[in-house]
């Protein structure tokens, strides 16, 4: 039985970067406007930009959705459709929507004949987890439905076996929210920026201190005392890892039903009602989701688009991502056995260690990066964008350091390939040994073809005998 190839959707929040993820195999992109999606910062895309996009897309033979998924207040609710009307006029593809009032709203006018009908995804926003809410989704004109990241593979399978007629989509790589699927208060109480308004400032990355506490006899309320000495964190993880009940039905340990305070080490003496160890704690830090692991069950499963979330990450990110997920796709497709290169290749993006999530059932620990706040690259560092050919030089726009003698891998739609950098040059012919990062371009030897690669470099003990993928 031959399978049906899902779609691979790559983020854009910029018109170069959705240009990267169709070079290197995405099938569509989203964006969307800053005012009514959830990615209101870091997002090039107005009016005019959306339009470029689709006119690109459309040339292509692609697809490009418009991101409308905000949970709006009523001043957002009164401007929306005088917002949305020039873009529904766009043609895109397809509206990624969260807000039932606004889906409504949209449906109506288009059901008088006020807009031209475009079909209507529902966003991961609207935290979709079982087969009867796709079904309502279904009778109410929503074409495609996102998933809850909160849904292992047997609960994918099931709503696809239940709802057969029905779009379904799922996110397999990305950051991870620790609120369900998106729908956190942190960013708003910290610093009055609504992460349902799309101004979230990552609280949960934070860094948290731990202190016990004891109870006011008077009020009830929690009061912080200082952590006993001499505390563990290792033994401590290793405690919890046995004792607490993570997501089976283990005994809870007695600890857990303790009042703990965290305080912000930006905010000190705010204690907040809730282990630690040399870094702090990062108690709600969770890791990143990678699931090319599962892509072949996803595919077998039935699918209809795979979706990589990161439309504030870079170019190489976006690049990198694509070609690695379009890799996964077509060798499960064509019956192929799981490449573990794969894998490695998005070692070499910034991550805060990867898991995959709820697709399978693991202990809790596993979901959660307890030692660091923020991103770290393993396997290959990007280090600089082709800019254009000069009679065998490639003119380099240096984002990071690398120099003679690293090991550089190119990354090109046409495949990628790794050499041993030999030599290197200034703008002025002049030769160079070090690279040492943004602001600079530099010249390198290399082939006319790989105009517009992207280049890495090896980390040490990186394997080097992968050329033409």
């Amino acid at each position: 039985m031959s399978l049906k190839t899902p779609e691979l959707l790559l983020p854009a929040g910029s018109l170069d970067k959705m240009r990267a993820a169709f070079d290197f195999g995405a099938d569509a992109i989203y964006a969307g406007q800053p005012r009514y999606s959830l990615r209101a910062r870091n997002n090039e895309f107005k009016l005019e930009q959306i339009q470029t996009g689709i006119e690109e897309a459309h040339a292509r033979g692609k697809k490009f959705f418009v991101t409308s998924n905000l949970l709006p207040h009523n001043d957002k609710v009164r401007t929306y459709l005088r917002d949305i009307e020039p873009v529904i006029a766009l043609r895109p593809d397809g509206l990624i929507m969260a807000d039932p009032g606004l889906i409504m709203m949209v449906r109506e006018g288009m059901d008088k004949g006020n807009y031209q009908d475009v079909p209507i995804h529902l966003s991961v926003q609207a935290n979709t987890v079982n087969y009867a809410a796709v079904k309502f989704w279904q009778k109410v004109g929503v074409t495609r439905v996102i998933l809850s990241r909160e849904l292992s593979l047997e609960e994918i399978e099931k709503i696809r076996q239940e709802c057969p007629d029905m779009e379904l989509e799922v996110f397999v790589h990305g950051a991870l929210c620790i609120a369900y699927s998106g729908r956190c208060l942190l960013s708003g109480y910290f610093n009055r920026r609504d992460s349902n308004q799309g101004t979230c400032t990552n609280a949960c990355r934070w860094n948290y201190s731990t202190q016990a506490s004891t109870q006011d006899p008077n009020t009830g309320e929690a009061i912080a005392r200082t952590m006993e000495a001499g505390f563990n964190f290792s033994e401590a993880q290793r405690e919890a890892e046995s004792s607490f009940a993570a997501c089976g039905g283990s005994a809870r340990h007695p600890l857990a039903d303790q009042v703990y305070l965290l305080e912000e080490e930006g905010r000190p003496g705010q204690h907040l009602p809730i282990m630690e160890d040399e870094h702090g704690t990062y108690i709600m830090n969770s890791k990143d989701l990678r699931a090319v692991e599962h892509v072949e069950r996803l595919v077998q499963i039935g699918v209809d688009s795979l979706k990589v979330e990161g439309r504030t990450k870079s170019l190489y990110y976006v690049a990198r991502t694509a070609q690695t997920y379009r890799r996964a796709i077509d060798d499960a497709v064509a019956g192929r056995p799981f490449n573990p290169r794969l894998v490695t290749e998005l070692e070499g993006l910034a991550n805060r260690g990867y898991t995959s999530g709820f697709l399978e059932r693991r202990p809790s620990q596993d979901y959660q990066n307890y030692e660091t706040g923020h991103s770290e690259i393993g396997h290959s560092h990007f280090v600089g964008e082709v800019r254009a050919m000069h009679n065998g030089w490639a003119e380099v726009e240096v984002k990071n350091k690398f120099q003679v003698g690293d090991q550089i891998e190119v990354i090109h739609p046409s495949g990628n390939h790794i050499v041993t950098l030999a030599q290197m040059r200034n703008l002025e012919g002049e030769s160079i040994a070090v690279a040492p990062g943004s602001p600079l371009q530099v010249r390198i030897p290399l082939e006319a073809r790989y105009q517009g690669a992207l280049l890495a470099r090896l980390m040490p003990g990186a394997t080097s005998n992968e050329k033409g993928q």
